[in-house]
């Protein structure tokens, strides 16, 4: 594991993507990382692109490129750090890095050392390296912007702000309870102070209710397609996939298992899931599906609910907690007749299909909201703003003043978790574990 490496060691790693490719960059950090430098390349100039022919120890030639050096602490680590951008080419980057790590002190990095040096190192808190993996991880331009925008600080500074403001009341009230005889302690102060808890409460709550849109910019706005057999649910799969991804026959029950395709409507990630056909009488492997079909539409974020037009099947009961679109299909068919639709398709010529995407498009949007706003990325820091916010629930409601100002303490300590400042040791792992290597 990280933890059980030194840091005194200097780490060295393909930084770039996967070769052959136009330029390889390799990335190294640490004490060893000028004496690299200037044994392989010469000497450089800090901060400024050099080009420079790269040797082996034995002094031949390994490829010429461009070499940077960035030294320490003002660097993405904190320690010294160079890049050397090289042909990308497998047999040249393996020959670089084995003569760097030929070099006594230098070793391969492991997944997520680079930014785990520069959390250690202060150059990065917790939220702003989760961010960073986000960043590095990011598919559509949501995940992009909201990314960035926590890669640049904002939702650190929020629970940062919070807790000082934490931190502030309980001195303010540990005053109190510590010089109440004194003539500039005002007595006053519990009331301020209280009050801006009470606000508080009322915030942590509201950014709380933001993780589910959170959820949906990481990992997508699900449509569920529901249906009764035959109703053209595999074909509408197929056709929003633009590929044979479901099989479509004229025989009951052909789709057992969920299907699911991921589209990029307007920036937005959408998971759109295929379903078995909903019906009473069916075999036992088919209940399964239709079972998981249910449940699967009780979690989603939209339904798209299909009927055909031609020969309409009742499915039963739907989510009702669940917005639904109902929509009409098979509208190239002789025989189909008009009905109650919020929409008509026909998946055989395209008919209506490009509305259907741009109203999922328009409801994902919606259910997110402003991209910019902050909100809680993780898990993790809802768990711990729920902790705080029952602390602060409780010391608003406390009657000693003493123990009041301790639950004041217990939520600032959660708010701490959250950005690594306390208590984090047991995290990092974890979290490091899932960046690639040479980040």
């Amino acid at each position: 594991m990280v933890s059980q490496m030194t840091s005194k060691d200097s780490i060295v790693a393909l930084s770039s993507g996967r070769l052959p490719a136009g330029i390889a960059v390799i990335r190294i950090s640490g004490p060893k990382t000028r004496f690299v430098v200037e044994t392989i390349a010469g000497a450089v100039r800090d901060r400024l692109a050099a080009l420079r022919r790269f040797k082996a120890a034995d002094g031949s030639l390994i490829d010429h490129g461009l070499v940077f050096f960035f030294p320490g602490p003002g660097s993405f680590t904190g320690e010294d750090v160079a890049e050397f951008h090289v042909h990308g080419s497998r047999a040249v980057a393996a020959k670089m890095l084995e003569t760097i790590t030929d070099i006594e002190g230098v070793r391969h990095a492991e997944p997520g050392e680079f930014t785990r040096r520069a959390f250690l190192n202060a150059k990065l808190d917790l939220v702003e390296t989760e961010a960073l993996a986000d960043l590095v991880n990011a598919e559509t331009e949501a995940q992009r912007r909201f990314a960035l925008r926590n890669a640049d600080g904002a939702q650190s500074e929020l629970y940062s702000s919070w807790r000082r403001r934490l931190i502030h009341a309980r001195a303010m009230i540990e005053a109190e309870i510590d010089f109440a005889d004194e003539e500039d302690v005002p007595g006053s102060v519990s009331e301020a102070v209280w009050s801006d808890v009470a606000m508080m409460i009322d915030e942590i709550e509201r950014h709380i209710q933001g993780f589910k849109a959170a959820e949906i910019i990481r990992d997508g706005f699900e449509v569920v397609i529901l249906g009764a057999p035959n109703a053209g649910k595999s074909s509408l799969f197929n056709a929003l996939a633009r590929r044979e991804a479901a099989i479509v026959t004229d025989e009951p029950g052909t789709t057992r298992d969920l299907l699911e395709v991921v589209l990029e409507l307007n920036g937005m990630m959408a998971r759109i899931v295929d379903t078995a056909g909903l019906r009473e009488t069916a075999g036992k492997v088919e209940m399964i599906g239709i079972e998981r079909a249910r449940a699967k539409a009780g979690e989603a974020d939209l339904v798209l609910l299909l009927e055909d037009m031609v020969d309409p099947q009742s499915v039963g009961e739907v989510p009702a907690h669940v917005p639904l679109l109902k929509i009409g299909t098979k509208a190239d068919l002789e025989g189909a007749r008009k009905g109650t639709y919020d929409m008509v398709i026909s998946s055989k010529d395209g008919f209506g299909l490009s509305e259907l995407l741009d109203e999922i498009g328009r409801r994902a949007a919606a259910a997110v909201g402003n991209v910019g706003d902050v909100l809680p990325s993780r898990l993790r820091h809802v768990e711990l703003l729920k902790e705080a916010k029952g602390f602060l629930v409780a010391a608003l409601s406390g009657q000693s003043q003493e123990l009041r100002a301790e639950e004041l303490r217990l939520a600032a300590e959660r708010l701490g978790r959250i950005i690594g400042a306390v208590d984090v040791e047991d995290l990092l792992d974890v979290i490091f574990s899932q960046f690639c290597i040479g980040k």
